[in-house]
């Protein structure tokens, strides 16, 4: 929302400065986001030609003698047709930005003739498009004074950032509102309009929406007779150029002023071009129109259109058509003031993808009661500046507007906030708001304006007290003292989501947060799509459906790291994902990807780093290995951890795996991913990825209180033994570990993989898998019998349990 510093002032009277104005403006919810002081136009003076000679060496070109003020005239070349002795208009001295060129100027020599400035246009000022002409003042304008200050184009401009709960603010009327609340000044009660009206406005309007009366609950209609349509005077034309509007024709100057000024916004038709009486309804599917932005726009029911017998005049709320424009042939016009509903109006923007100041306020909710008044406005200022007859308004479908009575006890102020808010200051900052408040004491009744639609309740009315009695003004306070050293604070579920990052970050992986919604297609893909989790008001048409899996977001972030030459990524994300619409069907999932060779560089003996040699792609034990240690932080039993073969079927059949605790409980799933999925989302590159259920774990059992030390180590030196075994190739090397760790689990601490070898010396169907044990005395040093002794348990366990044999013997 933009606004001039003189524009403020037409609604609010006060001295304060534009550097007070803006701290207030934040303090108060309505945070600055840019000021433009002007400080460009400084440089820009009053100067009088004094001589005007024909250029030696250009017949197009004139040598002018300026009079800046300073005394001594400055040499000027200048191409201007109306450059002349006597002209008085802007000079810019070198070292000046030209905004209008994007130019600094610098003394230059136009065929061989020194120039040390210029005259300016009024386009090379960004005061109009008019560039056939360097500025022509009147006489009596002071030389050498500052043109800025006397063009009015010294206003400064501010700029605030809005949040969607505060229609109000999208006038400079409701800002200066806010501002006179809080003390800032006193807000200027504007006269009303007053004219004749003669006659009726002969162009009826019919409302054809059959029950769903709600998407246009009001319509206004005016006829002004005998306007003659041109330029807006300066002073509204200079206002809408410094928010970045182009100034059309005073007929559209007006609706696009009112739009800012009141927060009304409206629409004007030529009348000469609507046949027959206006009808607001649905679009026909397929309809077309040529809006004023000359794109045809193919519509469908789900838009509501003001149409005539030609056909569809309007994109009801957003957009008017370009057949029924006006323009300087204009002299009869139809004033347009209607009420729309404002999801309807936001969901149309966006399929059409149409940004107007009109759909950008009718999608927040304007004020249903000064949809006439503004109207009244807006034809005052057309009969000023364009004169002609207006006719009586008709107004159709309008019930009127019933406030909501809020009964607010003030002392919700000091429980809700902590401020020391008296009763009768609570009062006069909601009737400075123009809400109305009945009875005393520390329970009144509160009437909420019409331009209010926000507040609903009665902790909506202690935010507007502590917003303009001062946010500032809340003393910091201590979190409260629990009453225990070690209270639990975090759920279990908030401990592990803690762990689970911290674990996937120690392994090299850097954490990513993707969107909570994707694409219809993505989720299909990933078991997602259900009806019930499709977006209602996507922001996006790409972002239409709540995900199922974090694996989508993570796989297209690492693609597009990819593209910007990053091909070895790592990331991971903890959030969650989405079965259904129920609070249960909301999960919590690490999920994490690895692309190209990003594998870690573990530590210690391993066969997968030993077959890779450090630099060939990421595959499925990658993401295993990452799986697990996620499990592993969570504090998950491991020991009754199962691993299956096989996964979703968005992972690739043969690479990838489940990971169970018990014959029911998922834990979770990782692998290398499907070619069709990784097609379907335009990735690319080696890529695998794991995703752990981390609400499925089970809580952890309570452990019985006992004394002991916090750290217990054996005093005896741990000792490694390597065992390779041989067995069928569909024995999976899971079990042989398990086999190998159950032998004696007092001294066997840890077993890993280090080799896996199939070569014909072994027999068809046959593999051979090395494992390391680690194996731990507590007690007393091991004799080479008790070796022996483990060594065979161990043999006899892998055997019995997988059939394998000890390679070698």
């Amino acid at each position: 929302m933009k606004f001039t510093l003189s524009w403020l002032k037409d609604h609010l009277e006060t001295d304060a400065t534009l550097e007070q104005i803006c701290e207030r403006l934040t303090a108060i919810g309505l945070e600055v986001e840019h000021v433009d002081d002007k400080a460009a136009f400084k440089p820009f003076v009053i100067a009088k030609v004094v001589s005007a000679e024909k250029h030696p060496q250009a017949d197009k070109l004139k040598v002018l003698m300026v009079d800046t003020g300073t005394g001594s005239p400055v040499q000027v070349v200048c191409g201007a047709p109306n450059a002349r002795a006597g002209l008085i208009g802007a000079f810019a001295a070198p070292g000046a930005y030209v905004p209008g060129i994007d130019v600094t100027l610098a003394v230059g020599t136009i065929r061989g003739v020194e120039s040390r400035g210029m005259m300016c246009s009024e386009k090379e000022l960004q005061m109009s498009d008019s560039h056939d002409g360097i500025i022509d003042l009147p006489d009596d304008a002071p030389v050498g004074t500052s043109f800025a200050a006397y063009a009015g184009l010294d206003d400064p401009m501010i700029e605030i950032n809005l949040t969607p709960n505060r229609p109000d603010c999208t006038s400079i009327h409701g800002i200066a509102r806010d501002l006179a609340a809080s003390g800032m000044g006193t807000l200027k009660v504007q006269p009303q309009p007053a004219f004749a009206v003669e006659g009726e406005t002969t162009t009826k309007v019919k409302l054809d929406l059959g029950e769903d009366t709600h998407l246009c609950p009001g319509f206004a209609l005016r006829l002004v007779r005998g306007v003659k349509n041109g330029p807006s005077p300066k002073w509204m034309q200079q206002r809408l150029l410094a928010i970045g509007l182009r100034p059309i024709n005073a007929l559209v100057d007006v609706t696009n002023y009112m739009t800012f000024d009141q927060g009304r916004p409206l629409h004007v038709f030529d009348a000469a071009k609507v046949k027959g009486n206006l009808t607001v309804r649905r679009a026909v599917a397929g309809e077309k129109v040529l809006a004023l932005d000359t794109r045809e726009y193919t519509l469908s029911p789900a838009n509501v259109v003001i149409a005539d017998d030609n056909g569809i005049e309007s994109i009801g709320g957003i957009m008017g058509g370009e057949h029924s424009g006006c323009d300087e042939t204009t002299t009869d016009v139809l004033i347009e003031s209607a009420l729309w509903d404002p999801m309807n109006i936001a969901k149309t923007g966006r399929t059409l993808g149409i940004i107007t100041d009109a759909r950008y306020r009718f999608e927040r909710g304007v004020d249903p009661d000064y949809m006439v008044p503004g109207l009244e406005r807006a034809t005052q200022l057309i009969l000023d500046m364009c004169g002609g007859t207006a006719a009586k308004t008709d107004v159709v479908g309008y019930a009127g507007y019933t406030p909501k009575i809020v009964d607010f006890p003030v002392s919700e102020v000091k429980r809700l906030t902590g401020l020391e808010v008296g009763a009768e200051e609570a009062v006069s900052i909601l009737e400075g708001l123009g809400f109305g408040v009945e009875g005393s004491g520390d329970r009144v009744s509160v009437s909420v304006p019409s331009w209010r639609p926000d507040v609903d309740g009665k902790a909506d009315l202690v935010e507007e007290v502590m917003r303009i009695h001062g946010v500032d003004n809340i003393k910091p306070q201590p979190i409260e003292n629990l009453g225990a050293v070690n209270g639990k604070i975090l759920t279990t579920l908030q401990i592990r989501t803690r762990l689970a990052k911290r674990a996937l970050a120690s392994r090299g992986m850097l954490e990513a947060v993707t969107w909570s919604f994707i694409s219809k297609a993505q989720a299909e893909l990933f078991g997602g799509g259900k009806p019930q989790l499709s977006l209602a008001n996507p922001i996006a048409a790409d972002m239409s459906d709540m995900r199922p899996s974090l694996l989508p977001g993570l796989l297209t972030a690492a693609q597009r790291n990819a593209d910007k030459g990053f091909g070895d990524v790592a990331i991971f994300e903890v959030s969650g994902t989405y079965e259904n619409d129920t609070p249960s069907g909301q999960r919590r999932v690490a999920g994490g990807i690895r692309r190209g060779t990003a594998s870690l560089a573990g530590a210690g003996r391993s066969w997968s780093n030993a077959a890779k040699g450090g630099g060939k792609p990421v595959d499925v034990f990658d993401a295993k290995a990452d799986a697990i240690a996620v499990l592993e932080a969570c504090g998950v039993p491991m020991g009754n951890v199962q691993f299956e073969a096989g996964g979703p079927s968005w992972y690739h059949p043969g690479r990838s795996g489940t990971i169970k605790l018990g014959p029911k409980i998922v834990l979770g799933t990782f692998g290398e991913f499907h070619p069709k999925v990784l097609e379907a989302l335009d990735v690319s590159g080696a890529l695998a990825g794991f995703e752990v259920y981390v609400d499925a774990m089970p809580e952890p059992k309570k452990k019985a209180t006992r004394t002991k030390p916090a750290l217990e180590l054996s005093p005896f030196q741990a000792v490694k033994r390597d065992f390779a075994f041989v067995v069928e190739k569909s024995v999976e090397a899971g079990a042989i570990l398990k086999a190998a760790s159950s032998a004696d689990r007092r001294l066997v601490t840890n077993v890993n993989i280090f080799d896996i070898f199939e070569g014909p010396s072994l027999g068809e169907g046959k593999k051979s898998v090395a494992i390391e044990v680690v194996i731990q005395p507590a007690e007393r040093t091991l004799t080479d019998e008790d070796f022996e002794a483990l060594a065979g348990k161990i043999i006899a366990n892998v055997e019995k349990n997988t059939g394998g044999v000890l390679r070698g013997s």
